[in-house]
């Protein structure tokens, strides 16, 4: 493997650049192409960030022979089609989430992936942030003594529009696919799959879920309630309950830089964890970890994993009777 890893990302939206700025803290990551559906915006982003490959085509990005790895930034309703062209190109893929639209999408990817011998992981950054991972390690070592409760939330006001990406079922619309994916992850990343749940949703004039509340019940008596919303600010905190305490990740807690610990019997305390980088920095260099290690999933953020995530969002629409177009192909 040589001493540089070399990038490419698809897409140039928001997300993108933040890929973009995480990759320029990582020392052997060089980010050396850019596709886009049209020159203009591919130089645009080029010419931000000093990448010398800058394409007009997606398919140009997958066949550029500079590149490794591919970072795929674009809505997640692309995602599947994305990746596949990328994977195909035998490029390492790092795929935004929500992985796809559903866990058909999914499996496919992954049996590509498999297939190509190639490297492909959700960018699921949230299970790589310090503080995330401190919570994680405080819980396993029963600071809080056994814990029994979780909630975690995601919500904003956002105004109705009915051919936006946050409304529009062709594009993978809905709460829950674009942040309620993030309260849902963290009850995997510490309580582990449910083994039964509950929900209720508000549907917009478009038929996607407005805002979604979820409950996860575990056979060991945990119980998680996860809620997401484009009709409210919420709090975007989350609290881990337990016998003897409960620990916040404060406000926003997929990349929180603080945790709160309150206790019954001793005194409560406050840890702050700052953030190298960016904080996507950390998904970066878990991708190349794994790549010089010649690895084709990354242990922290496993394919299954994203398949079992996207089978209970699966479940969670249909009792809702959301379904996208894509589900019937």
């Amino acid at each position: 493997m040589p001493d540089t890893i070399k990038w490419g990302i698809l897409g140039t939206g928001g997300i993108a650049h933040s890929l973009a700025q995480g990759i320029g803290f990582v020392d052997d990551a060089v980010l050396v192409a850019v596709g886009s559906r049209s020159q203009s915006s591919a130089d645009k982003f080029g010419g931000a960030y000093g990448i010398p490959n800058r394409h007009s085509s997606y398919e140009a990005l997958a066949a550029d022979p500079d590149v490794d790895v591919i970072y795929v930034a674009t809505p997640h309703g692309f995602h599947y089609e994305h990746a596949m062209l990328c994977i195909e190109a035998g490029k390492h893929v790092l795929c935004e989430k929500a992985f796809a639209m559903n866990a058909k999408e999914v499996q496919a990817m992954i049996d590509a992936a498999r297939n190509h011998n190639v490297f492909l992981m959700e960018a699921m950054w949230m299970w790589f942030n310090p503080g995330v991972n401190k919570a994680k390690e405080l819980i396993a070592a029963g600071e809080i003594g056994t814990p029994n409760f979780l909630t975690a939330d995601f919500g904003f006001n956002t105004p109705y529009n009915p051919t936006s990406r946050l409304f529009d079922p062709v594009l993978g619309g809905g709460a829950l696919l674009d942040i309620g994916i993030y309260p849902l992850a963290l009850a995997l990343f510490l309580f582990g799959k449910p083994d039964n749940m509950t929900s209720f949703a508000t549907l917009a004039p478009t038929g996607v879920d407005a805002q979604c509340a979820i409950s996860f019940q575990y056979d060991d008596g945990k119980l998680a309630n996860l809620s997401a919303s484009f009709q409210a600010d919420m709090p975007c905190e989350a609290v881990i309950s337990g016998t003897e305490g409960h620990l916040t990740l404060k406000r926003r807690f997929w990349e929180t830089e603080q945790l709160s610990l309150s206790f019954h019997t001793k005194q409560d305390y406050v840890l702050d964890i700052p953030v190298q980088g960016n904080g996507y920095n950390y998904e970066v260099e878990e991708v190349q970890r794994c790549i010089r290690a010649g690895k084709l999933e990354s242990d922290v953020m496993p394919l299954q994993t994203s398949l079992e995530m996207m089978q209970l969002m699966d479940e969670l629409r249909l009792s809702w009777g959301v379904r996208y177009p894509k589900d019937d192909v």
